[in-house]
Order: C-alpha cells, then structure tokens, then sequence
C-alpha cells in the first residue's frame, strides 16, 4: 500500500503536532481539530470518517484535564470514552486500522513491577475511568486497532511537567515536588516516531489485524517526579534559573482533587517483540529535548 491515507484527530496536541511531523513522508496526512471536529458529536465523528475515506485513523485528541475531570465527567467521558467507539466502528467499516492512546491512570499504582498490558485495571479517578471506557469501546468496534499506552508525556511544547517545572525555576528559588510517584517521562516526539514506525509495518504487511492490540509504549527507566524535576532543572543553563533547590515531598503534602497511582511504570516487552521498538531512557530523552526541542 503506497502513502495511505491518514485522518489524524488531535492534530495541535502534544503528540499530534508530532505525528504531523513524523507522518507526513509516509502518508497522504489529513489533519482535524476542534472547532472542525466535535467529539462530543457523533455525526460530527462520523461526517470527517466516511468524507476522508482513510486507511488509518489516529486518535491523538483527548481530554486530559486530570484534576478538572473530577468536576467535569460527562465532558471527560464523552471525550475519552464515547468518541473513540464512535471513531473505532467508523474505522473497521472504512476497513480501516484506528490507532487510539491510552494511559498508565487506568491502573490504580499498587503494582511494584512494571504493569503488563494484560494486568486488571482499576483507575483511581475520573480521568482515568474516561480513558479506560475509551479503550474498552475501540476495542468493542471489533476492527483491527492499535491502542498505545502512555506515561508521564511530556515535551518542548503545549502544556506538560517539563514546561511547568522550567517556568517555575525562572521564578522561585525552591521547587517543592512529589518523590514518592514513580513513572517513565516519556517525549512526546518519540511516541509519535514510535507510532509511525508501528503503522508502517502494520500497513506494509497488509494485515491490519495480525498487530491488532493493546500497547505499552513509554520510556526506558524509571523516576520520580522529584527526580525528574532535579534533571529537568539540573539542565537548564544557570542564566536565568532562579531555582537552587529541589526538596522532595510526598504526594500527602501536595494534595489534588484528582487521586495519581504512587507507581505508574509501563513495562515495554510487548511493543520491542511485535514491532523490534524500544524507547531510549527516559533521561537521555530529556537532554535531547533541552538541547534541541
């Protein structure tokens, strides 16, 4: 199949305005966002699928307010949980593969081993539960799909922790961050090389449903916050850093509507076997994005 035809959904997200990169040798890309899209409306869904007639369909938009979904479910879960069915059933009767991200908040952090794609889930909170109803309802569509797990995503642009963290070194001279969550800071950038990769070969082989499942796609290595705000802060150039200390708390003295699993490690395995991917370390990452964003 030459360049197939890709309807990529979330195209100003973090991970979308990537994939627009990383897409745009292999495929015929078309690109949507809101106002153009509503995912909150089925017909809406629906008109954009079967008037770009694709092959592939990259889900890349989400609701990702963590701490606001507590107070806004209905608009978290029709996002998260309801559109992606709506795209999933759209896809397999275009025959088409649909590719849907996921996160590590649809397990609740009890594990103390990196979690496997066929561990239980049990979201901790309401994002979480919107983002597990999603990955339910791809998977209820019946069509071939690629869902990919995610972890800590950050990068050089929107709004994520890495960002957060640098504007607030430029401001104060002690950051006080949580060290007692554990997860893989994983680019936004390599998620959606990573993703294309996978789509090549998936799309190459003729066979969507062969690669058809869940995912987890994330960073080698694990962190804390704490530790990943001390590497962030550590590599930011001196001039004009105001920060010089970065005191460890735990998750009790900084506390959020939205309750965060103490341990969200992502273990990779299946991804390297089916596909030959694996993700660098977390923090060799990170210096890249500081180097060159």
């Amino acid at each position: 199949m030459d360049r197939p035809r890709i309807l990529l959904i979330g195209k100003i997200g973090q991970v979308g305005w990537e994939l627009r990169r990383t897409l745009a040798p292999m495929a015929q890309l078309m690109c949507v966002d809101f106002p153009e899209i509503d995912l909150c409306n089925g017909d809406s869904i629906r008109k954009w699928v079967s008037e770009t007639g694709p092959q592939v369909v990259i889900n890349a938009a989400a609701y990702t307010a963590v701490d606001k979904a507590e107070a806004e479910l209905d608009k978290a879960m029709k996002i998260n949980g309801v559109a992606p069915g709506v795209l999933a059933e759209e896809a397999r009767k275009a025959g088409a593969l649909m590719v849907h991200y996921s996160t590590d908040y649809v397990f609740d952090g009890t594990k103390t081993e990196p979690y496997v794609e066929t561990d239980q889930p049990n979201p901790l909170g309401a994002y979480g539960r919107s983002k597990l109803a999603g990955d339910e309802a791809v998977r209820a569509a019946g069509g071939a799909h690629l869902i990919f797990r995610l972890c800590w995503v950050y990068g050089a642009r929107g709004q994520n922790f890495m960002l957060t963290m640098m504007r607030l070194a430029r401001e104060r001279e002690t950051l006080r961050v949580v060290s007692d969550q554990v997860g893989c800071p994983t680019w936004s950038r390599l998620i959606a090389e990573t993703t294309t990769l996978a789509v090549k070969q998936a799309v190459s082989a003729d066979d969507f449903g062969a690669f058809s499942g869940t995912y987890h796609l994330a960073s080698s290595g694990t962190t804390s916050w704490h530790g990943f705000a001390s590497a962030i802060i550590g590599l930011m150039p001196a001039e004009g850093r105001k920060c010089v200390q970065v005191e460890a708390i735990p998750a009790s003295g900084y506390p959020t509507p939205a309750k965060r699993p103490a341990y969200s490690v992502l273990g990779c395995d299946k991804l390297e076997r089916t596909f030959g991917l694996r993700l660098p370390l977390w923090d060799e990452s990170l210096k890249q994005v500081l180097e060159y964003g």
